[in-house]
């Protein structure tokens, strides 16, 4: 296989191993967008709407617009800033915890599952890659 043909097919692989696990997910009423601001918040603690853009690398009126689906579903509250009254901050509700904890316990079993599938073999292999997965990951 050429460079170019085992970068389009890892591309893909890679793609397809994603939303297969991203598929296992608690809350059906819950987007994949959502689902990621709500680990941010869980992981960094409360954050205001321009910090939250920034991370997920959107507009803020797109976040407050996924913001706003994750109050009105009891996942997220705003509250108002103990440091400066007029700067809203966004949190997690236990309810979003729990949905975070559930998704990634149906993750984890299904990757799990299909880890045992394989051999000792393709395990090995699978962790000679995991670092380098880990640094394109975080480029």
């Amino acid at each position: 296989m050429n460079d170019e043909n085992f970068d389009s097919e890892l591309r893909v692989t890679i793609q397809r191993l994603a939303r297969r696990l991203r598929s296992e997910r608690a809350g059906s009423d819950i987007t994949d967008g959502q689902f990621s601001v709500l680990c941010v918040l869980a992981k960094d603690g409360p954050l205001g709407l321009g910090d939250l853009s920034d991370s997920e690398r959107v507009t803020p009126p797109s976040m407050n617009r996924t913001v706003n689906a994750l109050v009105e579903s009891g996942y997220a509250t705003r509250s108002g800033s103990p440091d400066d009254g007029r700067k809203v901050l966004i949190d997690v509700t236990e309810t979003g915890h729990t949905v975070i904890k559930e998704t990634r316990r149906r993750r984890d079993a299904w990757f799990s599952r299909r880890l045992a599938d394989l051999t000792p073999e393709q395990r090995h292999t699978l962790e000679l890659c995991a670092p380098v997965l880990r640094e394109l990951a975080d480029q």
